[in-house]
């Protein structure tokens, strides 16, 4: 089909020039030279759209051959189309880390004898991985999406025809006249204010987290019904600016706590003051974010966006160097120039040698074989795994993980997760791919922050 209708379009183009060419050469010896060159026009015009109607018919004609080839299949199985299609797009900000194999554990003696993380062979599948831990800037996008949707809320502002909140109107709120009278109920109490300036009060700013524990829904009962196993939680998700005071007892940290989250110059620097909770939630509002884009462009939805495994951390750091105790390779902390390759605490504490006092930049320093950035250093990471001593000794070796998400009843030991990758903060020893250290889940620090990760086939890289 496909060569007989490339056939046809070179006759037809054969065809155009030979009647030009005649009606060219009849022109030349015509007295009345205008009138030709009219009807030379108009007969150009004519065989032009004949041209084209003509390839319209052939490309209808070929399109109901395939379709009715399809819908005669006589019996056979041919399989249907899906109704959305898939995104071309790779995630932005996120880089491709493949599938393989990898020695989970110390590259070195366990110099602590904790015996913790013991060596062991695991399989980790491929996936998307942010390359820079998430931004001040970053998260500010969560907290203000979930401060205009609470402030649409109020306002009724709907769409007709949806019954969603209308995106059009809350791109202008803030820009309205008293609209902060009109927002009393997410503002600060007369009391709490400071010079009388009415500000919003960011405990009021609450996302509602919702999800499906599919691990217990893999062990439901016939006729069970869905919403048994549909997680619903609301999780304050202004991150504590206070822990730069806090975390340091007879340390003066307070302008961090003023600026480090509200000011421009350190938009580009990781998140702190976030807890595991808070981590999770955006994970899930950036699942939202992507999916409803999606949707609304008919492409299909993608999976969640999550925290990575303990695993799936370690594998990523490695950057492909499965023997070696940092993210740039053995054995130490300074490149051959005496420049150190990560921000931590040099020796007895000369914070500011590696070129910053806190934090640094999320993109600062030399990314690892993968192209991610501050694997070791700078922040600590939370990941989406249950801190347990003995874990490795049971956990499989595909995909390894120790998930557990415990309740607020629940004690302090099981509210353990798993932190990687060391801090401003730290000693050289916890930047080393293989330590394991745990913060609890309900606690932010001013040195933890986190990345997430994705599930997605490898072939959107090329593109």
């Amino acid at each position: 089909m496909e060569k007989y209708f490339i056939l046809t379009i070179q006759k037809i183009i054969l065809a155009l020039r030979c009647n030009t060419r005649n009606l060219s050469v009849q022109s030349v010896y015509s007295s009345n030279t205008c009138k030709k060159i009219k009807f030379l026009t108009m007969k150009n015009q004519l065989l032009s759209c004949l041209a084209i109607a003509t390839l319209s018919v052939l490309v209808i004609s070929c399109g109901k051959s395939k379709s009715s080839q399809k819908s005669a299949s006589n019996g056979q199985l041919m399989g249907v189309a899906y109704s959305a299609k898939q995104s071309p797009n790779k995630p932005y900000g996120m880089v491709h880390v493949p599938q393989g194999t990898f020695h989970m554990g110390p590259s070195d003696e366990d110099v602590n004898y904790a015996f913790t993380a013991r060596n062991r062979q695991v399989s980790i599948s491929g996936f998307w991985m942010d390359v820079t831990e998430i931004t001040n800037s970053e998260y500010k996008q969560f907290v203000f999406w979930v401060r205009d949707s609470i402030a649409a809320t109020i306002l009724a502002y709907k769409d007709a025809k949806t019954g969603n909140l209308d995106q059009k109107k809350m791109a202008g709120i803030w820009k309205e006249k008293n609209v902060y009278e009109k927002l009393g109920q997410m503002m600060m109490a007369p009391d709490d204010r400071i010079l009388g300036r009415m500000e919003i009060d960011p405990d009021k700013l609450i996302y509602l987290e919702e999800y499906v524990d599919y691990k217990a829904a893999a062990y439901r009962k016939p006729n069970e019904p869905r919403s048994k196993y549909i997680i619903k939680n609301p999780v304050k998700i202004y991150p504590d600016t206070l822990v730069w005071v806090r975390d340091f007892s007879y340390s003066y940290n307070e302008p961090m706590s003023v600026r480090y989250f509200a000011h421009p110059a350190f938009a580009n620097y990781p998140v702190v003051g976030v807890n595991w909770k808070q981590a999770t939630a955006f994970c899930n509002w950036r699942t939202r974010y992507l999916n409803t884009f999606l949707e609304s462009k008919n492409y299909a939805t993608e999976s969640s966006f999550r925290l990575p495994t303990e695993a799936e951390w370690e594998y990523a750091a490695r950057g492909g160097r499965s023997q070696s105790m940092f993210p740039w390779g053995n054995y130490y902390l300074r490149n051959r120039k005496g420049c150190l390759m990560a921000n931590f605490k040099p020796g007895r504490g000369n914070y500011p040698e590696d070129g910053g006092f806190y934090t640094v930049r999320a993109d600062a320093y030399w990314p690892n074989d993968f192209g991610l950035y501050n694997m070791a250093g700078n922040v600590a990471e939370w990941t989406g795994s249950l801190y347990y001593e003995g874990g490795y000794n049971f956990a499989h070796d595909l995909n390894p993980d120790i998930r557990y998400n415990a309740k607020d009843s629940d004690p302090p030991r099981m509210k353990r997760k798993v932190i990687r990758g060391g801090s401003w903060k730290d000693v050289g020893y916890f930047l080393q791919t293989s330590t394991r250290a745990y913060e609890y889940q309900d606690t932010s620090k001013s040195y933890v922050g986190f990345r997430c990760v994705i599930d997605l086939p490898p072939m959107m890289r090329k593109r």
